[in-house]
């Protein structure tokens, strides 16, 4: 079964075999546990241990966080691929994501205010949960809209942190 995964632009063919993981052509040795009623994993990837934080908003999109920070993911299977080619459809929408909370925790500082314009990988927001700070950062440029929570707030799953939106670039 062969996966197009998608992180910041970069296209990665992931190929599941019966004699292996291959990333592109290279042969790797992987595995992958979910920590059950979690949305922990636990990555182990020739021979290097990974715990990872991984929540899908929607069908295909990831939300990673890894303790270099977090990623943004698309993931699609061999078939929608060859769908979005036959119809010229590149991929779902596109645009900032609202920050949204991977797990419950704890606000413990606000890293932007509304009307902030943000680059790729700009800290946004952190949020302690399990004793570990987990720094939100932004997918993408965006400009922050209205902040939802305020630090010291207890936050849930899937609650909205912040909004963003679309750079206005001037004319």
């Amino acid at each position: 079964m062969r996966f197009f995964v998608t992180i910041a632009e970069e296209a990665i063919e992931v190929e599941l075999r019966p004699d292996g993981v291959f990333v592109g052509d290279r042969r790797v040795e992987a595995d992958l546990v979910e920590l059950p009623g979690t949305n922990v994993r636990s990555l182990i990837l020739d021979g290097v241990s990974y715990r990872i934080l991984a929540d899908s908003p929607t069908q295909g999109h990831w939300d990673l966080q890894l303790p270099g920070g977090r990623f943004v993911a698309e993931v699609v299977d061999e078939r929608t691929q060859a769908i979005r080619a036959m119809t010229g459809i590149e991929s779902g929408p596109t645009g900032p994501k609202p920050v949204i909370a991977p797990m419950p925790g704890l606000v413990v500082q606000v890293e932007v205010t509304e009307g902030d314009t943000v680059e790729v990988g700009q800290g946004l927001i952190i949020v302690e949960a399990m004793k570990m700070e987990n720094e939100l950062k932004a997918a993408g440029p965006a400009r922050v809209g209205p902040i939802h929570v305020e630090v010291g707030q207890s936050v849930e799953k899937g609650q909205l942190l912040i909004d963003l939106r679309e750079v206005e670039v001037p004319e």
